[in-house]
């Protein structure tokens, strides 16, 4: 498969473009992202689906500078699929030729089911969930897939759509009660068999919605791929969003290019989730054109990564690791010592992987700058460690990096980010083992040592003197009161 590949998505409200590269066989990373609010559905709807020709045009010229910009980056591969508007139009062929001809792109006009496993494919490998529902809400059409332990058993395309609901009821001035109708009969299409109690929100209308959501509650994080909320609490909101008249949308945190279609938009996903029974709402960053990638990238391996491996962990190894040796040696070592101690504050084993994961990635940062790099590390994982994990997860991994240099984490850094970490006591324990992990290590030979806990003394047992580790440990900070001797 190419290093570089484009994925372009031309919708019915908007045509974007992501390029991806790829680390090795299964690690890559976003390289850039291009959107067009090209609005090629616009006036098809009221026009038995026909593609108007100032929206063409418009498509056009986005999809000529898309390419522009892919050949910058030198792009060995181009995918290009086209979903609601184009397959819905009796005049397609006429866009379709023009591009092939004039920009020797070739366009896939997809059908809904396949556009929604394409979204049902990128949830699962890309977001910490087995189970749900998604739910893809574009400007012609919806796409559901039902995700049962992590694989897509079924699909399903409506024609709900933020555009198509604004040019039949909303330009109208119809009753909204009209609008309701509408979508309620076209629900009754989805099978029975859609029950879960998670629904994984894909698309632009559902991406603003997270958004308001957390300015609204002062989210800590800054991050929308994998926030998390509970909709009895916040439907009351969605529907304040639904009915608020155009110029009072900026309350919300609606941005400005959102305001022709967010309300259409919410009252789809509001109805949804009504009719599912949906309990948990999960964002996702992700949709058709990383399900695209993927369906290439995985169509060997039945199109889920292997087991236990997060994409975007080994694209950060791939990218900034220096010493893979000294890294596997940091991960075996926190191991060994978590399994001797875990039963002091950890006992079911909850957060062994978060502990590993740090032990992996602490010291990236040293590709930035040596001096301060677990600080570097520790920013880098909080803004770029995205795939397969919560928003709890990333929280934790960074701030156990962010103090692994002899100390134990602040509380000052602690009380920006309490609602996601787990009680103070657990930080300081894990952070303890990662700082303790390294130092054993300290002479980069990997030596072998046995550690076990006794009587409130932590005994470690080497063969090797371990000189500079026994200098370093005296400084460390520990969680509880116990002793540390080294047994020869």
């Amino acid at each position: 498969m190419a290093k570089r590949t484009a994925i372009i998505d031309i919708g019915s409200n908007s045509a974007r473009m992501i390029i991806i590269e790829r680390t090795s066989r299964f690690g890559f990373y976003l390289l850039e992202e291009v959107k067009s609010r090209v609005r090629i559905g616009e006036g098809a709807y009221e026009n038995g689906g026909l593609l108007q020709p100032k929206p063409m045009e418009r498509g056009y010229r986005a999809l000529k500078e898309f390419l522009n910009i892919a050949k910058s980056y030198k792009v060995r591969k181009i995918l290009c699929v086209a979903t609601s508007a184009l397959r819905d139009a009796p005049n397609k062929n006429i866009f379709l030729n023009r591009i092939k001809k004039e920009l020797k792109l070739n366009i896939k006009v997809i059908d809904g089911e396949k556009e929604a496993f394409f979204g049902g494919i990128a949830a699962l490998n890309l977001l910490p969930i087995k189970d749900g529902i998604t739910i893809d809400i574009g400007g012609g059409s919806t796409e559901l897939a039902l995700i049962q332990n992590s694989k897509v058993l079924n699909t399903i395309s409506l024609n709900l759509g933020t555009v198509r609901l604004k040019e039949l009821f909303f330009d109208k001035g119809s009753n909204i009660k009209d609008a309701i109708e509408f979508i309620k009969k076209e629900l009754e299409k989805i099978p029975d068999n859609f029950s879960q109690e998670l629904a994984i929100g894909i698309g632009g209308t559902i991406r603003a919605l997270s958004k308001s959501i957390m300015q609204k509650n002062q989210y800590p994080l800054d991050k929308l791929h994998a926030f998390e909320y509970e909709l009895n609490k916040e439907i009351k909101y969605i529907e304040k969003i639904i009915n608020s008249p155009t110029h009072k949308l900026k309350k919300f945190y609606i941005k400005k290019d959102r305001f022709d279609t967010i309300r259409e938009g919410a009252l789809i996903f509001a109805e949804i989730l009504k009719y599912l029974n949906i309990k948990k709402i999960i964002t996702s960053g992700v949709g058709v054109r990383e399900g695209v990638f993927l369906y290439d990238l995985l169509r060997n391996s039945n199109y889920k990564f292997p087991y236990n491996f997060n994409p975007s962990v080994k694209s950060l190894l791939d990218r900034f690791c220096l010493n893979e040796k000294n890294s596997k040696c940091f991960y075996k070592n926190a191991s060994k010592i978590y399994d001797a101690i875990n039963f002091l504050f950890d006992k079911e084993n909850r957060f062994k992987n978060h502990l590993l994961i740090a032990a992996k990635l602490s010291n990236i940062g040293i590709k930035i700058d040596f001096y301060e790099h677990h600080k570097h590390s520790s920013y880098i994982i909080l803004n770029d460690l995205e795939y397969k994990v919560t928003h709890k997860d990333i929280v934790l991994i960074s701030t156990l990096i962010r103090f692994h240099k002899k100390k134990l984490p602040a509380n000052s850094y602690i009380k920006d980010f309490k609602k996601l970490l787990p009680s103070l006591d657990i930080v300081n324990w894990l952070s303890f083992i990662l700082t303790l992990a390294e130092i054993i290590n300290k002479d980069l030979s990997c030596p072998k040592f046995e550690i076990f806990y006794e009587n409130k003394i932590l005994y470690i047992k080497s063969e090797n003197e371990l000189y500079l580790a026994k200098e370093e440990i005296k400084n460390i900070k520990k969680p509880a009161p116990f002793a540390i001797k080294f047994i020869s």
